[in-house]
């Protein structure tokens, strides 16, 4: 078995100061098929190092040379791309047929280059000069639902930016990170731009946010473990950026195309196993359209293919891991039992695969608002079909949520559907099925957290913003 017992710091692959094995789980067989080094706060520290001697220069390179790092970078990631995915299906379970996962990677990286591009760090503000300049170091800790993606979705503005970087991925998805950090190294980025720390929360995840030599940490996760992370920054007064927790409404208006908002909803909300916090997870639909809007729900879920992910024909692998299986089955047991209406799907694996972490796609009726799978983040293929008498409603019923990330809204008359996009409280609202882009920043309202990521608005999260007076 392969042990991944090494970390990427100051462009050197280094043995850890401290660590412990941690066993890495294929989710599609439940077999262990490596293990990584976890590692401690002395290797945050050695890390933050080397990103710190490497911030003056960088920091002070001209927008040309920034652009010219993330060209190389570019190019290494796409000869690697198809290793890059391979790690991907083995430690989560992404299937092959779906290059979405390394695909907006380089799409993250080439949106870095298209805004430096376009953006200006100094600027005339009426008699005053405003500057913006790099923040420090940059901590980044990364999820495993996505693992790439952010990844070089806050690389990619970091660098932009002029700030160097301490990474921690998931300590269930670190070999795509591992991959990633030999792509560095294959595109010659300096010395200790990007370093790498594999571990878990509590050991290195905390290290980072509550270092004091870094200036900013990035996080995407769980709305619990993004408190934690601004807890432990809070005492350096750092700036914390922070992509959490969601529940999305698909609002679907009673002129809507039924057929085709169902079968977006399906082909979005399962996209990645529906391990996505944007993933529309509630849909709200006029009374009278319910049984409707099922049957297409219903014909759009029979077009999924469930199973091993390393067959072209799978749409749908497994679930990261056991701990979100039995979550995954508890909410659906507990849909169940609050009086929710199978439309397809339900306990257990689908039919035919006897291992791994797979889950039928689940679709429920006859849910109100006020049930649990209706209020609480499930992160699977689980949606919930909720019943409006008028907009208005539909519309308190979408905002009634702690949440606030993503929100889909579906109409024929385009001005009315633009109206109630703006009344949701959401931090990206989709119009008519439109696919994401990364110039539109990404973030969230209330507990899906604060900052936003991608375009302008991404880079200036690692920027700080210098007034000069008195110049004239």
């Amino acid at each position: 078995m392969k042990h991944y017992g090494k970390f990427f710091i100051d462009g050197e692959w280094v043995e850890p100061i401290s660590a412990r094995p941690f066993e890495l789980i294929n989710p599609a067989t439940e077999e262990a098929f490596a293990t990584v080094a976890l590692g401690s706060p002395e290797d945050v520290d050695r890390a933050v190092a080397a990103a710190k001697q490497a911030l003056p220069v960088l920091a002070q390179s001209s927008k040309e040379d920034r652009i010219e790092m993330l060209e190389r970078l570019i190019e290494a990631f796409t000869a690697r791309e198809s290793e890059v995915m391979a790690a991907l299906t083995q430690e989560m379970g992404a299937p092959v047929s779906l290059k979405g996962q390394t695909g907006s990677a380089l799409n993250a990286l080439r949106q870095g280059i298209a805004t430096l591009k376009e953006y200006e760090f100094e600027t005339r503000l009426g008699v005053n000069i405003l500057r913006r300049e790099p923040i420090g170091v940059a901590g980044i800790i990364t999820p495993w639902n996505w693992p790439i993606q952010l990844l070089c979705n806050k690389l990619a503005s970091a660098l932009a930016a002029g700030c160097s970087v301490v990474a921690k991925p998931s300590e269930y998805t670190p070999v795509s990170a591992i991959v990633f950090a030999e792509i560095v190294q294959d595109a010659g980025l300096p010395k200790g731009v990007f370093n790498l720390v594999n571990g878990d929360g509590p050991g290195v995840g905390n290290a980072i946010s509550a270092h004091n030599d870094i200036g900013v940490v990035s996080f995407t996760g769980s709305t619990r473990a993004g408190i934690m992370v601004a807890e432990a920054a809070a005492p350096s007064v750092k700036r914390v950026t922070q992509e959490l927790g969601g529940k999305s409404a698909n609002l679907i208006m009673p002129d809507a195309d039924l057929a085709a908002a169902a079968h977006y909803n399906v082909t979005r909300g399962y996209s990645n196993t529906g391990q996505s916090c944007h993933s529309p997870t509630r849909i709200l639909v006029h009374e009278s359209q319910l049984e409707e809007l099922t049957g297409h729900l219903q014909e759009a879920a029979t077009k999924i293919k469930v199973g091993d992910p390393n067959d072209p024909e799978t749409t749908l692998g497994p679930v990261v891991n056991r701990t979100q299986f039995e979550r995954i089955q508890h909410y659906i047991e507990t849909g169940i039992k609050e009086g929710g209406r199978l439309i397809c799907g339900g306990p257990g694996r689908p039919e035919g695969l006897e291992r791994g972490y797979y889950i039928r796609p689940t679709i429920f009726a006859d849910i109100t608002p006020d049930m649990t799978i209706a209020r609480e983040e499930i992160f699977g293929p689980v949606t919930s079909v909720i019943t409006y008498n008028d907009l208005e409603e539909a519309i308190a019923i979408a905002n009634d949520t702690e949440y606030g990330l993503g929100a889909y809204v579906f109409g024929a008359d385009k001005e009315k559907v633009l109206d109630v996009g703006r009344r949701l409280n959401a931090g990206r609202v989709f119009l008519n099925g439109a696919p994401p882009n990364t110039v539109a920043p990404m973030g969230g309202y209330g507990k899906s957290g604060n900052g936003r990521e991608m375009g302008t608005f991404g880079m200036e999260e690692y920027l700080e913003t210098k007034a000069i007076i008195g110049y004239y």
